[in-house]
């Protein structure tokens, strides 16, 4: 299936903004065959310098970067506003994350390009989205995290909320980016259809995945509360400390399948027991079931709790680090790694989702380095000669 289609071949996208929910939108699109073009101001995305850097582009970016043509261009400029938007309109897609309202300041909003590109994609991904009371507070990860409502319900009872130790609503909002670019497709390619505009707001992202607790405020009164490493309401599922000193997750919350657990358990007194019969019950001795599993997970290892487990068909399972991951054999077997070549050496990057059998995703390279497609894309899509290009360079609008 190497040299299959991928489904967005033949899309233009220009990826504009940095730091990680757009440019992730665009590492999704590319890896499912866009044409993505992305422009990098001449210093480079941020996040080429952060965190692991290795002959002088971060790890991160190799993988973020994938299948992407960079092209800088000072967006400060009148003249890399007026390529830029030359670029946008040859596209099918632009995706940007600035702040709301820069893109108009720049003579770059939807209401700019429509005219001359009717059918443009525009998809927005911003902090509190473009418009609402909050449009134009500063919107991180870390703050529309806690104003999505993930923040309060991650953690223990009593303590200070919990993050997770990634961007999860930069990525999220990556996600639905990806999403909505997609359904717009689908909607242009009907007869009169058109492009559109789609308005992603972090908080929204994070928002999105909140399940049932709008309803149960509403129609019960009740307040989500957090809950450790339990889910509120549903019983037994939370992390064991085994003997060897490492964790286990077990969820026995299914009815037949509590039974199973707590007969490997040893404790088929409560397999039986009336009272623990369907979550209801459950969620009333939450404590007891708990203390139980706990005390039995800490006389034994890992390794033997996920095997009587697993045969007893209970769900269960590790608490992986990245270096458990790149040993497992499942997650060999089902690819999601990647082995790309960065200044002639292998380096692992994840697979991206999700998996198509028929017109699957792949890496074609790395993140490459600022500037490396400037030629490509500016003289091949915009025709500019080596003398305009020369200028561009004299006047710090590109570099390479």
């Amino acid at each position: 299936m190497g040299d299959a289609q991928r489904p967005l071949e033949g899309i233009r996208v220009i990826e504009m903004g940095q730091l990680l929910a757009g440019p992730f939108t665009g590492t999704i699109l590319a890896y499912f065959g866009a044409e993505v073009i992305k422009v990098e101001p001449p210093g480079g995305d941020p996040i080429r310098g952060w965190r692991l850097v290795k002959n002088g582009t971060s790890l991160w970016y190799r993988s973020l970067g994938r299948n992407k043509k960079s092209v800088t261009l000072d967006l400060k400029a009148a003249r890399g506003q007026q390529l830029a938007k030359e670029l946008i309109n040859t596209a099918d897609v632009v995706v940007e994350n600035f702040r709301p309202g820069l893109m108009e300041e720049w003579g770059m909003g939807p209401g700019d390009l429509k005219m001359d590109n009717p059918g443009l994609i525009y998809a927005r991904i911003s902090g509190y989205g473009q418009d609402g009371p909050y449009a134009e507070k500063p919107g991180y990860a870390s703050v529309t995290e806690g104003f999505g409502g993930f923040r309060y319900i991650n953690g223990q009872p009593g303590e200070p909320p919990i993050r997770t130790n990634i961007s999860m609503g930069d990525t999220l909002s990556a996600i639905h980016a990806a999403l909505g670019i997609a359904l717009a497709i689908i909607q242009r390619s009907k007869p009169g259809g058109e492009g559109q505009v789609i308005d992603v707001a972090l908080y929204e992202s994070i928002f999105n995945l909140m399940e049932g607790i709008v309803p149960e405020y509403d129609g019960g009164g009740v307040i989500r509360e957090p809950s450790g490493t339990t889910v509120t309401g549903i019983v037994p599922t939370n992390t064991y400390r085994c003997d060897d000193g490492k964790y286990v997750v077990i969820g026995g919350n299914g009815d037949s399948i509590f039974k199973r657990l707590m007969t490997v358990a040893g404790r088929s007194d409560m397999a039986e027991n009336p009272e623990l019969a369907d979550n209801a019950g459950r969620v009333v001795h939450e404590a007891q079931i708990d203390r139980v599993i706990a005390d039995w997970c800490a006389v034994h290892s890992s390794t033997h709790i996920i095997d009587v487990l697993e045969e007893a068909r209970v769900p269960v399972g590790p608490i992986y680090n990245v270096e458990d991951m790149i040993n497992d054999e499942h997650y060999k077997a089902r690819g999601m790694f990647e082995t790309v070549e960065v200044d002639g050496e292998p380096l692992k990057i994840p697979a991206i989702l999700p998996k198509m059998r028929g017109t699957p995703g792949r890496t074609l390279w790395p993140g490459g380095d600022i500037g490396s497609h400037n030629e490509e894309v500016l003289q091949g899509i915009l025709q500019l000669d080596d003398k305009a290009l020369a200028q561009l360079r004299q006047e710090g609008v590109i570099s390479d």
